[in-house]
Order: C-alpha cells, then sequence, then structure tokens
C-alpha cells in the first residue's frame, strides 16, 4: 500500500481557491477596520488610530506568507486610497513587511513565533512611518507625534491580534478553516 504525498490537482486548485477566498476576505477587513470601523482620527499630520493591523497579524497567522502579503498590502492600500491617499505607496509596503515575520504553520494562531511576530510589526510600523513621513514632509520635528501614535496604534492591534487569535485558538478554527 502506498501513501499519498502529493495533492491530486483538483484538491490543489480547492486549496489555491480557499486561499484566494480568504485573502478577499481578510483584505476588506483590513480595509474595513482601518478606514472605517474603530479609525480614530489623531489629528497629527493627518494620522489616526486603528485596529487593521490587528487583522493584518490574524491574515499572516491564517495564510501562506503570498496571500498574507496580498491581503496586507490590498487592504491597507485601499483604506490609504480612501482616506489618506498621500500614505499610499508607504502604506503598501509597510503593510507588506508588518506580515512577514508571522507564520502559519502552526495548528495554533498564538504562539511564541507569532507574539515577538507581533513585536517585530509594532517596531517595522514605527519605523517605517516615521521613515515616510520624513521622506513627505522632510523635517525631524515629528518624531515624537510620529512614534507615538504609531506605538499606540501597532500595540494596540498586537493585543487585540492576541485576545482574539487566543479566542479563536479555543474554537479550533484554524485546523476548521484550512
Amino acid at each position: 500500500m502506498t501513501t499519498r504525498t502529493l495533492p491530486r490537482t483538483g484538491e490543489k486548485r480547492t486549496s489555491k481557491l480557499k486561499y484566494q477566498i480568504l485573502t478577499g476576505l481578510m483584505a476588506a477587513m483590513i480595509t474595513l477596520m482601518t478606514a472605517y470601523l474603530c479609525h480614530i482620527p489623531t489629528g497629527i499630520n493627518g494620522g489616526y488610530i486603528h485596529l487593521g493591523d490587528a487583522v493584518i497579524y490574524l491574515a499572516a497567522a491564517l495564510l501562506p506568507t503570498p496571500y498574507a502579503l496580498a491581503a496586507a498590502a490590498i487592504g491597507g492600500g485601499l483604506a490609504d486610497l480612501l482616506t489618506a491617499p498621500l500614505w499610499l505607496p508607504a502604506t503598501i509596503v509597510i503593510k507588506m513587511l508588518i506580515a512577514l515575520p508571522f507564520t502559519c504553520k502552526s495548528a495554533k494562531i498564538i504562539i511564541p513565533r507569532n507574539i515577538a511576530a507581533a513585536v517585530i510589526a509594532c517596531a517595522v510600523t514605527v519605523i517605517g512611518y516615521f521613515a515616510a513621513e520624513y521622506l513627505i514632509f522632510g523635517t525631524w520635528a515629528a518624531l515624537a507625534a510620529s512614534i507615538s501614535g504609531n506605538l499606540i496604534q501597532s500595540g494596540g492591534s498586537a493585543v487585540v491580534f492576541i485576545i482574539i487569535g487566543l479566542a479563536l485558538d479555543k474554537t479550533r478554527l484554524k485546523t476548521k478553516l484550512i
């Protein structure tokens, strides 16, 4: 009796379609959570605090890397296109970078690597948006405002990601979904 190691063509196609659908759903949720739901303008250089990053972290913990990067770039990019188009190029790059440290290879969402990835994503967000702000406005003066707003946003998103991830892990959503 031989064991089959490679999926059949139909199974592979179904799996790819499932990932594409989840990517689209995640991109839509990222857009909504960033642009409209829990969207709190800070008044500092047009910035705002949102929980879209929590959904990016969740997408990165559920989806294979290429799909997670697409969800992050599309969702964050659409949100900026709708609310702050000036930031669109920076957001696309930064959101893809914050999804990179996460892994989807575990049966659970909340694992030590993904907790560390949320901390790394916070640092990437702070550094990335500060660099973008410097390139756009040409001044170091907004350093404190940029850092504080982005720390609150990405730190809050990390906490929300961990809380939601723990709840979803209890339901074994990841094993049922993927």
